[in-house]
């Protein structure tokens, strides 16, 4: 009797297969609150799955919340949320009242959502026009969207920026990049495996050694390959 399949074992979930986010700190979104508050920055942690680390605020009505940390800030520092506060690295405001130029991030589309852009590590985005009650936000991808000119935005830029430029060195800390993001890896090819343990396995070499074309409504266990395909082979021409 052959072996199941990996997408049969993980259809069937499973510690090595179940996604990280119950594992999350919380939700990173601003609170749905009014006026001006100030405060503190309580902590700063990791975030499961996520590169960008989160910093824990305590405001001064004792609400506590967590949004996506910006480079330069530290625990114990005082910050600002309302219309009227000053364009410090931290604080958050309106982006509506912000002067183009003004580098920001986890920004809203509508004043409420607690965060929709530039969330990130490394992520930003440049206040690059207003229009009536709308801001236009330029997005490290070029692109420029409309937001709300009362939608809220952190002053910086999100921490962790680079983390993806760090070379792996050793296949080890590939592994365990992997192992947070709940994804399987190595990935091996069924034609590398044994014939017990996938329909392209066996044989002197690694071929499928049969038509790879498998109908919709194959039992699981030999719904491999391509899957109702219309055609198969090359283009004439390609």
């Amino acid at each position: 009797m052959g072996k199941k399949l990996l997408q049969q074992r993980a259809g069937r979930g499973g510690i090595n297969f179940r996604s990280p986010s119950w594992r999350r700190v919380g939700p990173a979104r601003y609170p749905n609150i009014e006026g001006e508050h100030k405060g503190k920055v309580i902590d700063i942690v990791h975030n499961p799955g996520v590169n960008a680390p989160v910093a824990k605020i305590r405001l001064d009505n004792g609400l506590e919340f967590y949004i996506p940390a910006v480079q330069g800030l530290r625990v114990g520092q005082i910050i600002q949320m309302g219309k009227n506060v000053p364009v410090v690295t931290g604080n958050i405001v309106e982006v509506g009242q912000l002067p183009e130029g003004t580098v920001v991030s986890n920004v809203e589309k509508y004043r409420g959502d607690g965060g929709r852009y530039a969330r990130a590590a490394g992520a930003y985005a440049i206040i690059s026009g207003k229009s009536g009650d709308k801001v236009l936000v330029k997005l490290t991808s070029e692109k420029i969207v409309e937001v709300s000119s009362t939608a809220r935005a952190t002053i910086g830029i999100v921490a962790g920026g680079g983390v993806t430029e760090k070379p792996l060195l050793k296949a080890g800390n590939n592994y365990w990049k992997y192992k947070v993001k709940a994804k399987k890896w190595p990935h091996v090819r069924g034609v590398a495996m044994n014939a017990v343990s996938h329909p392209h396995g066996g044989g002197l070499h690694q071929s499928v050694s049969r038509p790879s074309t498998v109908a919709r409504n194959t039992p699981p266990g030999r719904k491999v390959g391509h899957i109702a395909s219309r055609r198969t082979g090359r283009r004439e021409g390609a």
